[in-house]
């Protein structure tokens, strides 16, 4: 049986890799869409793990290796997520909606000993899918002039292994290798209106294209303090997180050609019909730099926490259109916790939940137009425990809900209003381990 279990484990990460997530129009720079860290617990705190050490024994931090002194059990946790953006523009007006569901999170995790714990992350980290079409027209606004069309593919994901230490009773450390891989497309066409046959098709499409193949690793350090007073069960945790040492690059492919299509679809090209104009190829050492966060958090021992967390991500440079594209620094504000009623009521299910509520606020990696496109939302969810499920071993199902904005109509830019809902199990218990007695 868990045998089975492990290759269907497997099988989800492939079909990981191969969905297609969806994303807004900003995807169309740099790397996409970044959608890690989405796992529940985090984003229903809104983002708060650098300080987070969970009470209970069957949740392990994967954003922080070192917070997980008090995991023992194995955890196996599924997780999906339902994204919904509403954009808008002043530009012509413009009203858009786009939803997407996908998987976004698979990990296990179970400890070597009571000090070593260990867990593995599989995860999309950022994405691209766009397809975007804009036409210019003449003075007497109904004769189309020429259309340029935008489109955006692929997937980055991320593979981690995290190892926590834990020194003493105050004091962890923890480490993590991160492997992201994928492969990232854009396309800009442009066309002219052909007046005399009142159509786009059959015209010379010029199209620049670029390529980018990810093979990236890195790693990142962690540590945390926390002391208990017995007395009064109150816990004060401080955390920190440095993640460095790029070994590899991205790979990018330049291409500015001119072609026609065969078919009304246009996806085959008419052969012979390309002519290159320019092609290069670039190599970015600084696609994922350096990044910390710094976190505090105070709270009773199975019953309530509170913290606050700063980051921060050093602006990455990227070559876009054959062209290079720099990001200013990210940083970000996070505050938020959980609260338990009283787990050992087992007269009202309700008492026995975990509520946990946050909000961030993000000064984004863009600027356009001398805009910084940032991001601010709230967020909220519940642990729902199954019915067996014990308060040393909290297995159970998780629902998480985020709502924000992201963007601005100054400019005619655009406006990003998302709603996202997040479902996943935890599956936590002794398995895989020998028994002592019969």
């Amino acid at each position: 049986m868990k045998k089975i279990f492990v290759v269907s484990f497997i099988s989800v990460g492939y079909f990981l890799n191969a969905q297609s997530l969806s994303n807004s129009p900003y995807a169309t720079y740099g790397i996409g869409d970044v959608k890690y860290d989405n796992t529940i617990e985090t984003t229903s705190m809104g983002g708060i793990s650098t300080a987070f050490i969970s009470d209970f024994t069957s949740s392990f931090n994967f954003a922080n290796p070192a917070n997980n002194a008090n995991f023992e059990l194995t955890s196996i946790r599924l997780e999906a997520t339902n994204e919904n953006n509403y954009f808008k523009s002043n530009y012509n007006d413009m009203k858009s909606t786009k939803h997407s569901t996908y998987l976004s999170n698979i990990s296990i995790a179970f400890p070597l000993s009571s000090k070593v714990k260990m867990g593995i992350s599989y995860q999309p980290y950022s994405s691209k899918s766009y397809d975007i079409v804009t036409e210019q027209l003449a003075s007497d606004n109904t004769t189309p002039l020429y259309r340029n069309n935008f489109k955006g593919s692929g997937t980055l994901n991320t593979a981690q292994l995290a190892v926590s230490y834990k020194i003493n009773q105050e004091l962890s450390v923890g480490a993590k290798a991160n492997l992201y891989f994928g492969d990232l497309n854009d396309l800009n066409e442009f066309r002219a209106y052909n007046s005399n046959l009142g159509t786009y098709a059959g015209e010379y499409v010029n199209g620049y294209e670029t390529k980018n193949r990810i093979r990236n690793f890195n790693f990142t350090l962690g540590t945390s303090y926390q002391t208990l007073n017995t007395r009064t069960d109150k816990k004060f945790t401080v955390g920190a997180t440095a993640t460095f040492g790029n070994t590899s690059n991205m790979t990018t492919q330049y291409t500015n050609s001119t072609y026609r299509y065969s078919d009304a679809q246009e996806t085959t090209k008419v052969s012979g019909s390309e002519t290159i104009i320019e092609q290069k190829e670039t190599k970015s050492k600084n696609l994922l730099p350096l990044q910390a966060s710094l976190g505090v958090g105070y709270g009773s021992e199975n019953h309530w926490f509170v913290s606050g967390q700063v980051d921060y991500k050093k602006g990455e440079d990227i070559s876009y259109f054959g062209k290079d594209f720099s990001f200013q620094d990210t940083y970000r504000i996070s505050a938020g916790g959980w609260y338990l009623p009283n787990y050992n009521n087992f007269r009202s299910y309700f008492s026995r939940v975990i509520y946990r509520y946050g909000a961030f606020y993000e000064r984004g990696n863009l600027n356009l137009e001398g805009n910084s496109i940032n991001k601010f939302g709230i967020s909220a969810g519940v642990m729902l425990p199954f019915k067996n499920s014990s308060i040393t071993r909290m297995s159970g199902l998780e629902i998480g809900l985020e709502v924000g904005k992201r963007g601005t109509l100054k400019n005619n830019l655009i406006n990003q209003n998302f709603i996202n809902l997040r479902i996943g199990f935890n599956f936590a218990d002794k398995w895989f381990r020998k028994t002592l007695y019969n």
